[in-house]
Formats: structure tokens, C-alpha cells, sequence
């Protein structure tokens, strides 16, 4: 029986599996793990269709255990498959009523679970060509004279992410995952061969020298190495920042998993090491970590003792090589402005390069009144707005380039001194 290809224009030859349309439902589901982000290939659907003819269907668990271990090829990919599983082959009935998997059916809107990992991008891959169509059905052509108005990207690119809706947000996210993250470098101790002529390399003269006897002497350069530095994050977790939290995390997701040596901080009350879980390759998967590693998620904050904890514990392992560190937070630190100043100061001390992003910024008539924000705004060496898609490009550009005044601190501390 042949069936219909995976999106691709290819078409699979599967053995026959009875009667019925299970093969067509497992290549369709094949198209909607590809849709999803994963990459069964057409061998891989054949080779589905294959080993359920081969186990056959003696319960849910074995055939959800025989399809993944041929359709998920990495680990990462398990949440995105199970949650598809789930939604696609709904029907309880599996053994008796083979055709009651003929489609997927959507979700019941009264069933208030937790949002899995995946389960966002799986919707869109089951759905999004069924809501196409209907589009195309019931809404009429409209032409609309467009010369003198803004188009919607730029508009998503000024809205504030506090403002944005569940669908802007989604649109957020797919804008900065093609983002060119920074890719700045900085000169290390060691060096490396080179071809220019600059520093004359007299080892590597003599050990060339060594192969022909002495006889011939060409002269070898070097130079410094040059690699990107560490790039560490602290980011606020408390209530105050909780409209913000996980579309920064979002972000550093795709910076993580573009750029090497990143380390990533939260904090609330306490402080949390989250690196490990940033690294999950699936973005989706990733946060859930981070939430359930976290304890104090959307509570109080405590930002001169999560410092201090910091700079006691993890900054001689992270922060050497010339790192930068990212501080995200409002800077809304109610009491302990002593501890706070004393704990900028020395993380600046210790890092080549200490930006403060405040979304609070977002405001044009912003003041430093609160005590944490007089308190850390003489230790940082920029301060930067951070609250939507424009002022996270200009983060990226910054982190490209050498510091320069755009984001200077000191045109806040001469207004708090009252200074022109």
C-alpha cells in the first residue's frame, strides 16, 4: 500500500498493517513531528510503519514505545514527541477502534493542566494548516492601500513585551531566534601560528630549522589568540519582573545555544544556578527546567545578598578570561543599599565589563529615586533599556562592539548630584 509522503514530494512504500488507515495516520503524524521541529526522515517513516506491523498493537504504552524509538532521534526531541503523541492520537480506544485515529482532535478548553514542554509548537504543527484553509474560506479579499502606514514588524519591535499578547509573544520569540547573536572577541595569553608578518616566532623557526639540518631558516609568526569571553547572566526573577522573565529567558536560550562559555544566574530571594538547564537544546523545555529548579519564581527579592552570594561562590569560576556580565533587574532593592553598593562594586571589580539592563527604562521620564538603583548605578559601566525586540538588537549590537557613551551611567548620576 503506498501512502502519502512526509511534505517533501516523497512517497513511502509501507507493508500492510491490516485494514484500515493506521499507515496514513503514521505518515501524517510523521508531517506533523516535522512541522513540530523534528527530522523523521522518509526511511524513518517507512521503518515506523514496519515495526508496528512487526510488534503490533497490544496496548497505548507499546505503541507509543515503538514509534518513538524509530521517529525521535535525539533526546531532546522526547517532550516535543510525547506531547504530540498525546494530542494526535487521542482516541482511548486504540485496539478496537482503529479508525477513531483517523484526525487529531483539539483540546477541551475546561481541562486546566499545566502547559507542557513543546506543547505550544505542536499545536501550531497539528492546526496550523486546517486554520489556513478555513482562512482562506470564510475571509474575503481586502485591498488595503498600505504606502503611508507602519508595517507590523515594526511595530512588534517597539511594543513593549509587558504589552504584547499571547500571539505577539510567539512572534517575539521567532524574531529573536533569527537574531545574529555577538560574536565579539578578545586577545588571550597564549598565541597561534600566523601567516602575517607581525611577531617573529623564533621557536617555531628553530623547530622548522631542525627538519633540513639546520640548512634552510624561514622565518614564522605569531600572533594572539582571540575567542569570545564569558558571558555571564544574572537575571531577576522576583514579581516586580515577572511580565519580562520569560521572554529573557527566551533570549538567553538562543544565546546559550549560539555562543560558548554562558553562564546563567536567577535570583529572587536566593540564588540559582541554571546553565545545565539552559542548554537543553528545545527552548520549551528549557524554562520548564528553570522553573522547577527555581523556588522563589515571581516572589521577593533580596539583590545585594544573592550578590554577595555570588561574588563569594561562583565569581572566581566564571568570571575570569576578561568576562562580561549581564545584570537584569529593576533594581528595586527595598532595604540593605549599603550591602548592595558594597556587591556591585566588587562584581564590577571583577569583570572586564558589568551592563546593567533595566526594563524600567522603557519610561523617557525616568528618574534614579529608588535606594537600590542610587546604590548600584555608580558601579555598572552601562545602562541599558530592555523591555522589547529594538532595545534587545541594540544589546546584541552593543555586545559586538567596544563600549561607547550610548548607554553611559553617568548622565543619571549627575542628575541625582543635580549637575547639568
Amino acid at each position: 500500500m503506498q501512502t502519502p509522503g512526509t511534505g517533501e514530494g516523497i512517497v513511502v512504500v509501507a507493508p500492510p498493517i491490516g485494514d484500515g488507515r493506521l499507515a496514513d495516520n503514521i505518515v501524517y503524524f510523521a508531517r506533523v513531528l516535522r512541522r513540530a521541529g523534528l527530522k523523521p526522515g522518509p526511511g524513518a517513516v517507512a521503518d515506523a510503519i514496519a515495526a508496528i506491523d512487526a510488534v503490533g498493537i497490544g496496548s497505548r504504552e507499546e505503541f507509543h514505545a515503538a514509534l518513538s524509538a524509530v521517529l525521535v532521534k535525539r533526546h531532546e526531541d522526547q517532550p516535543v514527541f510525547d506531547e504530540a503523541f498525546r494530542l494526535f492520537w487521542r482516541s482511548r480506544d486504540l485496539v478496537n477502534k482503529m479508525i477513531a485515529m483517523m484526525s487529531p482532535v483539539a483540546l477541551d478548553s475546561s481541562e486546566r493542566e499545566k502547559a507542557k514542554a513543546g506543547s505550544s509548537r505542536v499545536s501550531d504543527a497539528l492546526f496550523a494548516e486546517r486554520e489556513r484553509q478555513s482562512r482562506e474560506r470564510d475571509e474575503p479579499e481586502i485591498e488595503i492601500d498600505a504606502r503611508f502606514t507602519v508595517s507590523g514588524s515594526e511595530v512588534l519591535r517597539r511594543t513593549d513585551f509587558a504589552q504584547m499578547t499571547a500571539v505577539e509573544l510567539s512572534q517575539a520569540r521567532r524574531e529573536i531566534e533569527r537574531m545574529t547573536m555577538p560574536f565579539d572577541q578578545v586577545p588571550m595569553r597564549r598565541y597561534q601560528p600566523t601567516s602575517r608578518a607581525r611577531t617573529v616566532d623564533p621557536r617555531a623557526m628553530m623547530r622548522a630549522a631542525m627538519r633540513t639540518g639546520g640548512d634552510l631558516i624561514l622565518p614564522k609568526y605569531r600572533e594572539r589568540r582571540r575567542q569570545p569571553p564569558p558571558l555571564v547572566i544574572l537575571a531577576d526573577i522576583s514579581g516586580s519582573m515577572s511580565q519580562y522573565t520569560r521572554i529573557f529567558l527566551h533570549f538567553l536560550h538562543v544565546l546559550t545555544e549560539r555562543r560558548r562559555r554562558v553562564h546563567t544566574f536567577v535570583f529572587g530571594t536566593r540564588l540559582t544556578n541554571v546553565t545545565r538547564q539552559m542548554r537543553n537544546r528545545d527552548p520549551d523545555d528549557a524554562i520548564d527546567q528553570c522553573t522547577d529548579a527555581v523556588r522563589d519564581w515571581s516572589g521577593g527579592t533580596r539583590i545585594g545578598e544573592t550578590l554577595k552570594e555570588f561574588n563569594h561562590q561562583w565569581a572566581r569560576r566564571v568570571l575570569g578570561q576578561g568576562a562580561i556580565v549581564l545584570l537584569i533587574t529593576d533594581g528595586l532593592e527595598r532595604e540593605g543599599a549599603e550591602l548592595l553598593a558594597t556587591e556591585t562594586d566588587r562584581l564590577h571589580r571583577s569583570c572586564r565589563r558589568l551592563i546593567w539592563l533595566n526594563p524600567l527604562l522603557r519610561f523617557e521620564g525616568f528618574e534614579a529615586r529608588a535606594r537600590g538603583v542610587r546604590a548600584m548605578l555608580p558601579h555598572v559601566d552601562e545602562l541599558r533599556p530592555v523591555h522589547n525586540l529594538n532595545s534587545l538588537a541594540d544589546l546584541v549590537a552593543a555586545l559586538s562592539g567596544p563600549i561607547n557613551g550610548s548607554a553611559d551611567p553617568r548622565r543619571l548620576i549627575r542628575q541625582l548630584r543635580g549637575l547639568p
